[in-house]
């Protein structure tokens, strides 16, 4: 095993992300994060049973001899107004805990508001983490094995959707719990795909998409684009996420487990010049905004976040459809993603404890119902899906399906983008200047796989130091 120093094992950590976690000797702040995209606005559950409360979390009263913990959360409009309900909903239940909730900002936001806490010892007793963030912090050892409380309060981990539960365990142990998780569907407007003659389905390849462009293009008199086919978000919001799926189509990768960086070879450049073909030949538009695009009817197709499906179906202009994501030359590819709640390994051992009987509750079968029908997210306990109450919500709501039935066919996320500090927004400027600038693919993802490289060279001498 090789041996690292602290200070050695968090100034590696930093890399490109800008990072400095946990040390308390290490002053410098954390630099400001690249900004997440807004949320989408979800639509509440129709049903009774279901609805929230309207008392947020934020002023539940007290109660005398009550452990009390603090909660960060990421999620902002409705989706956090879901986030405080759920911890509401856990005060109002039992008498033993009272949990804090405290919105931090995105993701990015609250990922460098942790680690400033860590190094001033003010943490929060747990927090909610993104797919791209959660590890970094398991590498410093800031996050606790949870594996001890699932067997104390009988939690059943088989009864988490293996895949999601799957993603956030090392060595055996639990370390990360799926809360929010998601994965990209394939969204298009009805409207647009009844005048264009087609069939009320997504595409079943990106080469069948092609051949319905022209029928969803539409230009003014003048030949200005006033409805593109499709849309591309930008780095900000996650294009290196959703072009993984693609670059899986393609038969390529982004890296192997072990940390190879294979995003300039050809599989990777080939499914790079697809997504260039797009703009340069006129069909794709890449908006600041591709939620405003999609929902104002002027792009006619995204991939997108699962976790936008209520804010799509109640905001748009037109009946939303959902679909599988298309597939590429080398058949289906699609990823996981979205957030988990983790315990800081710094909490007292008491605070542990109840930090987790709120994670239990939060993941529950119940919850878990509560927090996908009102917010689009999928269900990330088993006999939630099977429930009764998620199958007569999904004869009501079929688009809130989609994901569920995709989720077999998914596999988990490329290293580079989730491990690698600051790994994808390092591919998602990559992708800005393919589908933006028009840059060839084998230039930039030849940029792109160096700076990979670079980045990932002191990742695995953490993990070496950390795992053996």
């Amino acid at each position: 095993m090789v041996s690292i120093g602290r200070r050695h094992i968090l100034k590696a950590l930093v890399g490109t992300a800008g990072l400095a976690l946990l040390s308390a000797c290490a002053g410098a702040p954390a630099p400001t994060p690249t900004p997440a995209p807004a949320k989408p606005t979800p639509t509440p559950a129709a049903q009774p049973k279901v609805a929230p409360t309207p008392t947020p979390a934020a002023t539940t009263p007290q109660r005398p001899g009550r452990v009390k913990i603090t909660y960060w959360g990421s999620f902002s409009a409705n989706l956090g107004e879901a986030e405080r309900e759920v911890v509401n909903r856990f005060n109002q239940s039992q008498n033993e805990v009272e949990v804090e909730y405290q919105f931090q900002g995105s993701y990015e936001e609250t990922a460098q508001k942790l680690t400033a806490a860590l190094q001033a010892r003010t943490q929060p007793e747990v927090s909610l983490l993104s797919d791209v963030w959660w590890f970094k912090f398991y590498l410093n050892r800031a996050l606790a094995p949870l594996n001890d409380f699932f067997r104390a309060h009988n939690v059943d981990k088989n009864d988490y959707v293996d895949p999601l539960i799957n993603e956030g365990i090392r060595k055996g142990q639990i370390y990360w719990v799926p809360f929010a998780r998601s994965t990209p569907i394939f969204y298009y407007n009805k409207a647009a795909w009844q005048e264009a003659g087609l069939p009320d389905r997504g595409p079943e390849t990106w080469e069948e998409f092609k051949t319905w462009v022209p029928k969803l293009l539409k230009k003014d008199s003048s030949g200005k684009v006033t409805r593109y086919a499709f849309a591309h978000p930008g780095a900000a919001s996650y294009i290196a996420w959703l072009f993984q799926c693609v670059v899986w189509q393609w038969g390529g990768a982004y890296s192997d487990p072990d940390f190879k960086i294979r995003i300039a070879e050809p599989p990777a450049v080939q499914a790079g010049e697809f997504y260039r073909s797009t703009t340069v030949e006129g069909w794709a538009s890449t908006p600041q905004n591709i939620d405003n695009e999609f929902r104002g009817g002027i792009a006619a197709a995204i991939m997108g976040s699962t976790a936008g499906l209520a804010g799509h179906e109640k905001n748009a202009q037109f009946p939303v459809g959902t679909a599988f994501l298309p597939k590429g030359p080398a058949g289906f590819g699609c990823c996981t993603g979205g957030s988990g709640l983790a315990i800081l390994a710094a909490t007292p051992p008491d605070k542990q404890e109840a930090a987790f009987k709120y994670i239990k509750f939060a993941t529950s079968t119940e919850t878990t119902i509560f927090w996908s029908q009102n917010t689009g997210y999928m269900p990330v306990r088993k006999s939630a899906i099977e429930s009764p109450a998620m199958q007569e919500f999904y004869k009501q709501r079929p688009n809130f399906q989609t994901a569920v039935r995709q989720l077999p066919l998914t596999r988990p996320q490329d290293v580079a983008r989730v491990f690698i500090p600051n790994g994808d927004q390092i591919i998602g400027k990559g992708l800005e200047r393919i589908v933006i600038n028009k840059e060839p693919a084998d230039t930039v993802f030849k940029d792109v796989a160096a700076t990979l490289e670079k980045e990932a060279r002191p990742v695995l001498r953490q993990l070496q130091a950390v795992e053996g």
